[in-house]
């Protein structure tokens, strides 16, 4: 091969690449020789075909063949060059139809172009520098004992009653709403148990199912809450036909070992340990991405280098994507998000920037340290995934990122960035912070301020993406009132 560099300018490249015709024939008659003793052609016995009435069946598509293996092969020349393609390089050939002929039939030169961008060099500095606040909530007993009663109260039996429902009943009731006298996705339900009293749905819908009866049919009034997860239903009056199926009165509720064993524990104590886990876990959890926005942060602040524009449209393009299929979800425009399409696309730019430079620098940190992901690691992350789906769904999944190595790359992606992370808090200074509960759950005033001008609705789906290495799942617009809620 005659490799020529055609373009050297910032991080983009070009070279040419020349395989002389000779070069091309011997690789053919190569391929004809192997294959004279493993072809079968009426008239000619085993072995025993003539290379030149091989070539007049063969010659186009093993040239072809011929053809591809070089195309594949020259990405070797990407990494003889000392660099390293930000993503597959683009490939430029002749589309003369003549000169393709006679490249095929072994008379002309094969030249072709490599367009690409490379990684830029990245210098990694010391870490001594960043320091970040870790907010560590202790969950008190008394939390513990609440959750418990909740868990328990799961369990508790009813027992259908023929009179009026009184806080504390549960009802079963099929429901429609509708905003204006129309009906809205996610407003309607069937068969859905729902506890007086629990505040499980939106204030006011409970409280006007009170005193009803198996088989009434009322007509329930609501106003969403303005700060509703749902910000096309925030702040606006629906009503809900509601069917009211069955009235249940509560059986007792005893929180002891039964109560455990009834949800499949072996004892009470068993019961508190594992719902203090699950409590501690969730808030870990909270910590863990006030923690990396910190020192995402900082090393944001720390290298400041153009990155492959590729690289940076491929992320923009995902992240409005997103952006446009949640606005159109909430039935809202960029005018309600207290911007212009114009200022969103440069905010979401300057997103995609800063991701895709932290992503080089932390992939730099990896590699230098060492950092991989395992097989074993690999597969268990699939298996968290694959969990996410219905029973019925989960072979299908399973099956879908064996097949797709790209598919199973973007699982691998964010477990390589959450070690190198652990690597990085295990080099710089991490300092415990005792809180409460209400400031470990606000907002950062850093990230409000980074998610404007489109601060609502899918831009913090967009930065919270970037803490948690994953896509929010999306929620259902319902009367419930809570947004975890929202999802059942």
């Amino acid at each position: 091969m005659q490799v020529t560099e055609t373009l050297n300018s910032g991080l983009k490249r070009e070279i040419k690449v020349v395989v002389p015709a000779g070069d091309m024939e011997a690789k053919l008659l190569a391929r004809l020789s192997d294959a004279k003793d493993k072809v079968r052609i009426n008239g000619f016995r085993p072995g025993k075909v003539p290379v030149q009435h091989l070539r007049k069946v063969y010659g186009k598509s093993f040239m072809a063949e011929v053809v591809n293996e070089i195309l594949n092969e020259s990405r070797t020349i990407i990494t003889g060059r000392g660099e390293k393609a930000a993503m597959q390089p683009e490939v430029i050939m002749t589309e003369d139809e003549k000169e393709a002929e006679k490249i095929l039939a072994g008379g002309s030169d094969f030249e072709f172009k490599l367009n690409y961008e490379v990684i830029p060099a990245i210098e990694i500095k010391d870490f001594s520098d960043i320091k970040v606040t870790r907010p560590v909530y202790d969950v008190p007993e008394a939390e513990i004992d609440e959750q418990v009663q909740r868990v328990a109260e799961s369990s508790r039996s009813y027992e259908t009653k023929s009179g009026k429902a009184a806080e504390g009943d549960r009802v079963t009731i099929d429901y429609v709403g509708k905003i204006d006298g129309e009906a809205f996705a996610g407003g309607a339900g069937t068969d859905q148990p729902l506890v007086l009293g629990s505040k499980e749905f939106i204030p006011g819908f409970e409280d006007q199912l009170i005193g009803s009866k198996a088989g009434d049919e009322k007509q329930v009034t609501v106003t969403f809450p303005e700060n509703y997860q749902a910000p096309h239903l925030a702040g606006k009056e629906a009503t809900f036909d509601v069917t009211v199926k069955e009235v249940a009165a509560p059986g007792k509720l005893e929180v002891n070992d039964e109560t455990a064993k009834n949800l499949g524990l072996e004892s009470l104590e068993r019961l508190r340990e594992v719902v203090k886990g699950q409590i501690e876990s969730q808030f870990g959890s909270m910590t863990r991405q006030k923690v990396k926005r910190q020192l995402l942060d900082q090393l944001d602040g720390s290298y400041s280098f153009e990155a492959p524009s590729k690289l940076v449209e491929a992320e923009f393009t995902n992240i409005w994507n997103q952006v446009n299929r949640d606005l159109e979800a909430a039935g809202r425009t960029f005018a309600d998000e207290e911007t212009t399409e114009e200022e969103a696309r440069a905010e979401y730019t300057r997103l995609a920037e800063r991701r895709v430079r932290l992503g080089l620098v932390l992939a730099e940190i990896g590699e230098k340290a060492g950092v991989t992901v395992s097989d074993d690691e690999l597969q268990r992350g699939l298996f968290e995934q694959i969990r996410r789906f219905p029973g019925n769904q989960q072979q299908e999944v399973y099956e879908f990122y064996r097949s797709n190595p790209d598919a199973l790359n973007t699982l691998r992606a964010p477990m390589f960035e959450e070690k190198v992370v652990d690597h990085l808090l295990g080099q710089i200074s991490v300092t415990d912070k005792k809180v409460s509960k209400e400031e470990l759950m606000a907002e950062d005033e850093e990230t409000e301020t980074k998610a404007k001008p489109a601060k609502k609705a899918a831009a913090k789906k967009a930065e919270k993406a970037e803490e948690a290495g994953a896509e929010e799942p999306k929620k259902k617009a319902a009367p419930k009132k809570k947004a975890a809620k929202d999802a059942e």
